[in-house]
């Protein structure tokens, strides 16, 4: 598990500007969080509420502990935690392998989310979330408990998901790979949309899914280099 340090706080700003700078989210919607050791305290790192992530400076991150039961009043820093703080708090609880959560309103996720449809098999990389879809977790209001446990309980064993009637749930083992994936399940829901315009969708049969699930376990691993001396 890393630090509350200055390297982590700057990843994570660089993180929340990039969700912006990648057009899966607008202003100051949607939030960044990190998992991450403070003292003698397991918590994660979260943006704060109503701050635009241009503004950011590192002291306006907001620590918030792994405890039960989770409590706002535990927060440390001088600002407000994201509305959706305990949503980030729930994965965490749920997925000890989680090292960081992104939760963006980008554009055609949320259209579908708004319309509940989940986004199914009709491209392989839809395995890159861990399923053979990607599903709408049900309509809670936004910064309840409610929305804090529908969210949670959808990456009990897939990495993303949509909101219904809000946006996109993404985790990763960094913050990079969480904010990839967010970026990802926007590419295939704009994907998605078209290929609904062109006529009843043609999906990957369960069985192949299955196979690219199998070898989406290793996607993208790279033999270890050798030093060379």
């Amino acid at each position: 598990m890393r630090t509350d340090d200055a390297k982590l706080r700057a990843e994570l700003i660089r993180t929340a500007r990039s969700m912006n700078e990648r057009g899966i989210n607008v202003n100051k919607s949607g939030n960044v969080s990190a998992r991450c050791r403070r003292g003698a305290s397991e918590g994660y790192l979260i943006t704060p509420t109503g701050v635009p992530y241009g503004e950011l400076e590192p002291e306006d991150l907001v620590f918030m502990p792994l405890e039960e039961p989770l409590d706002a009043a535990s927060a440390v820093g001088r600002l407000r935690p994201s509305s959706e703080w305990e949503m980030h708090a729930r994965v965490y609880l749920e997925r000890a392998d989680v090292e960081a959560v992104v939760h963006t309103h980008s554009a055609y996720a949320t259209a579908l989310a708004c319309q509940n449809l989940p986004i199914p098999a009709f491209h392989y990389m839809v395995a890159a979330a861990g399923g053979a879809s990607i599903d709408v977790a049900p309509y809670r209001r936004f910064g309840t408990p409610e929305l804090a446990k529908a969210g949670a309980e959808m990456l009990r064993e897939k990495d993303a998901c949509l909101l219904e009637h809000h946006g996109v749930l993404a985790c990763g083992v960094s913050l990079e790979k969480a904010l990839s994936l967010a970026a990802e399940v926007e590419n295939l829901a704009r994907q998605y949309v078209i290929v609904r315009s062109l006529g009843e969708p043609r999906l990957i049969d369960e069985e192949e899914m299955r196979e690219v699930l199998r070898k989406f376990r290793h996607y993208g691993e790279q033999p270890a280099r050798e030093v060379k001396r």
